[in-house]
């Protein structure tokens, strides 16, 4: 038996693990109730008396090697495991999870707008939010006494009266026109300042896209035309539109378009004031004196603009009944938004 026992030991000496469950078959080997120590155990009630001691000895020896190998396999894997953990903690990231955001509803009607006007050839125009007299309202053919140049209207920098934050972002299209030999084909998105008093329906400020195209022969069943593209696009192949005559300084002859509404078909409910309409922009033709002022020949080139309120668009397709919900960063409303991404 004290022959079987040094056999063991010296197997017991080159038992290795790679894994806590090969660590846990090692134990149930050798130190279950049915394992190698216990069938050893069972084994010594046969051993003589006079041997008893020295293989009593021996045994014990034998079950403290196997109980401290064993214990010795599993710290060692279970340092190896906290080391690969700690190597592939990023110590960089905050201690609180981070929850994954949504974009802005505007951003995403914004962005809607600008792809539907690029596939029909429109490029992205930008311009400065501080602007002067002249690209806001003087070169888009605004008369001095304009209500629009009011300071109940605009806000004006006190120690500069040329100087404003920009009303609309028609502003662009003048530089554009300034700088750049038709054809012109631009669609410029960017948000606008007015002062007018906050509150469910109207804000100090709010986003514009405003749209442009100048060439030769231009005419205005090229602007209805564009008009119906877009207004299907953006609510559904079935959306009508229709024109009616109004007035724009920077526009002759101009026109605010309405598309049919799209919760009720056009038969009439709440939100269309039953009438089957519902008004989304305003647009015309170039107004000749604004071409001559931007250094355009209006003989011989012509052209359409158009503008759109994107704070407008998107409560017409997420029936956002309070403007302010857009600008105050609440996140509860900003998570309603999640799947439109």
């Amino acid at each position: 038996m004290l022959e079987k026992i040094e056999q063991l030991k010296e197997q017991v000496s080159r038992l290795s693990a790679s894994t806590a469950e090969e660590v846990e078959a090692l134990r149930i080997k050798y130190l279950s109730k049915k394992g190698e120590i216990s069938a050893l155990m069972n084994e010594f009630r046969t051993v003589p008396a006079e041997s008893k001691k020295a293989v009593g000895q021996a045994l014990n020896e034998l079950k403290t090697l196997v109980t401290d190998h064993i214990a010795n396999l599993r710290e060692q894997i279970e340092n190896s495991r906290s080391v690969n953990e700690a190597n592939s903690l990023d110590m960089t990231r905050t201690a609180s999870p981070i929850a994954l955001g949504t974009r802005h509803p505007i951003s995403i009607v914004r962005e809607q707008i600008i792809s539907i006007f690029r596939r029909l050839g429109f490029s992205i125009a930008e311009g400065p939010e501080i602007e002067d007299d002249w690209h806001v309202f003087s070169a888009l053919n605004f008369a001095a006494d304009h209500p629009a140049r009011d300071m109940q209207d605009t806000f004006f920098i006190q120690r500069n009266p040329d100087v404003l934050l920009r009303t609309h972002t028609s502003s662009v299209q003048t530089r554009v026109m300034e700088k750049q030999t038709p054809p012109i084909r631009i669609i410029c998105p960017g948000r606008v300042y007015r002062n007018e008093a906050v509150s469910a329906r109207a804000h100090c400020f709010f986003h514009q896209v405003e749209a442009l195209y100048i060439d030769e022969h231009v005419s205005f069943a090229d602007l209805r035309q564009t008009l119906l593209y877009f207004a299907r696009e953006m609510f559904g192949t079935d959306t009508e539109i229709r024109l009616r005559p109004s007035y724009f300084p920077f526009t002759e002859p101009s026109a605010e378009m309405d598309i049919s509404c799209h919760l009720c078909g056009g038969k009439g409910c709440n939100f269309c004031k039953h009438t089957g309409w519902v008004e989304i922009l305003g647009c015309g033709m170039v107004d000749p004196n604004v071409l001559d002022a931007c250094g355009i020949d209006s003989k011989k080139y012509s052209g359409f603009a158009l503008g759109m309120g994107i704070e407008r668009i998107t409560n017409l397709k997420y029936r956002v009944k309070d403007l302010r919900m857009f600008s105050e960063n609440d996140v509860r409303f900003l998570e309603e938004f999640t799947s439109a991404r």
